[in-house]
């Protein structure tokens, strides 16, 4: 073992790993349905996309005091562990290894492995080995060095940046519109639809929070990490902005908001139909960056539970050549594979995807108990706007899962039991848990 993680990871590569996060598939399918959703509606489409982030940047401001206060590896699980103790700590990391982390890289593997077809044909077999190679891939690269897999991911993410913005300029400059969307019969009210909306957004938002995880191996994190998390979210709000004014004018409101796969039709509309296979591979770009991001950052907060003694020990060790939390990164990896490979992340993920917004919550609430708790902790970086920056996105975070609790109680149901789940998991651990004097340094 060596002594901790190496900090390799600047401003920059933080920055892009944020923007990598978050941009999957959302920007290219969502705007169809917020459209609709807010009744047709173009200005008032694009203020809820200004206000659902507006609302995430208020949680990135958040989490930057955090960050800032805590420089250790782990993120949301160390400010989870702090303010409320190891039992809700634990629950969020045994759900994030069971279906959040792991669910999401499958996920993104086999739906890369899905716009592949655009390209070659693959049968249902076909997809799951590529979706299992490409997991193994992405595992084999962090593994090696965190270094060469921030490098990768900054030139994946500034290869489907420049996409949206190439993509944005030409739909924009050589669109001819079409009629506008209204409302139909069938639509539903414009409260609810507008809920509808913002949510939706709101998803399409999610992930910047795994950027905490990787606070461990930020060089000057008191300074880089908040910088990184709110100038990548400003710029987020700013291509997601672009691209629904884009969609717009190639396609007009109304194909938009008709639409499953929207920048799929308004690049092919505009340029031809060769071009469309450009957004497929623009979009499998995009996959592969948000999976690399997710295996970049969530075997972090394994590795800190393993060093709280609170799972196998195995997984706090620190590669001594790589510098990399090796075992950490191959079990995310061969539990993703699983479930790619067995295709039961599609369910899973259904289920306690809302729980992920409840901690979400929690680790917002945590900046105003450790002001109250650690008044006299070091904060390089203080929340603007406190107590109502934390309150509000707590409020956005309660909304989505009162929404989903209300929508889908059946799967809210599972949810709930997966997470309870690892209840008796915590107690098992706590009773192996080993004496401070045996136990490895701690992760902070």
């Amino acid at each position: 073992m060596t002594a901790g993680l190496r900090r390799t990871l600047g401003t920059l590569d933080l920055t892009l790993l944020t923007i990598g996060l978050v941009i999957g598939s959302g920007v290219f399918i969502v705007p169809a349905v917020v459209l609709r959703s807010s009744g047709g509606s173009m200005s008032l489409a694009l203020s809820v996309w200004v206000v659902g982030g507006i609302l995430s940047l208020l949680g990135a401001l958040t989490y930057g005091e955090l960050g800032a206060m805590d420089e250790g590896s782990g993120g949301l699980y160390s400010y989870l562990r702090d303010a409320f103790g190891p039992f809700p700590a634990f629950l969020y990391g045994w759900t994030l290894l069971l279906v959040l982390a792991t669910g999401s890289v499958a996920t993104l593997a086999a739906a890369a492995a899905q716009y592949l077809g655009e390209f070659v044909t693959l049968g249902p077999t076909g997809q799951k080995i590529f979706s299992v190679a490409m997991i193994l891939v992405l595992g084999a690269i962090n593994v090696v060095s965190t270094r060469k897999s921030a490098s990768l991911q900054n030139v994946a993410t500034g290869i489907k940046v420049t996409a949206i913005l190439v993509m944005s300029g030409l739909l924009i400059a050589l669109g001819s519109g079409g009629p506008p969307a209204t409302a139909s019969a069938d639509s539903p009210s414009f409260m609810a639809g507008l809920s509808v909306a913002v949510i939706s957004v709101l998803w399409a938002y999610e992930g910047w929070q795994y950027t905490t995880f990787a606070v461990g191996e930020a060089v000057d994190p008191q300074r880089n990490f908040p910088r990184a998390l709110i100038t990548g979210t400003l710029i987020l709000i700013g291509l997601y902005v672009l691209a629904n004014i884009a969609y717009v004018a190639a396609l007009g409101g109304a194909r938009v908001a008709a639409s499953p796969r929207v920048a799929a039709e308004a690049v092919t509309t505009v340029v031809g139909p060769t071009a469309g296979r450009l957004v497929a591979g623009a979009i499998m770009i995009s996959m592969f960056s948000a999976a690399l991001s997710i295996v970049i950052t969530a075997p972090r907060v394994y590795y800190t539970m393993a060093r709280d003694g609170l799972f196998f020990r195995k997984l706090a060790e620190v590669h001594p050549r790589f510098g990399t939390p090796a075992f950490a990164i191959m079990v995310t990896t061969l539990w993703s594979m699983v479930l790619a490979a067995t295709g039961t992340f599609q369910q899973l993920l259904t289920y306690v995807v809302f729980v992920g917004w409840m901690f979400y919550g929690l680790g917002a609430i945590a900046v105003i108990v450790l002001r109250r708790t650690r008044p006299d902790a070091p904060r390089p970086f203080r929340v603007p706007g406190y107590p109502w920056t934390p309150v509000i996105f707590t409020l956005s975070a309660v909304a989505i899962v009162l929404n989903t609790i209300l929508t889908q109680p059946r799967d809210v149901a599972f949810g709930l039991l997966i997470v309870a789940l690892g209840a008796p998991a915590y107690l098992v651990w706590r009773r192996r848990r080993v004496s401070p004097s045996e136990a490895p340094a701690p992760a902070r």
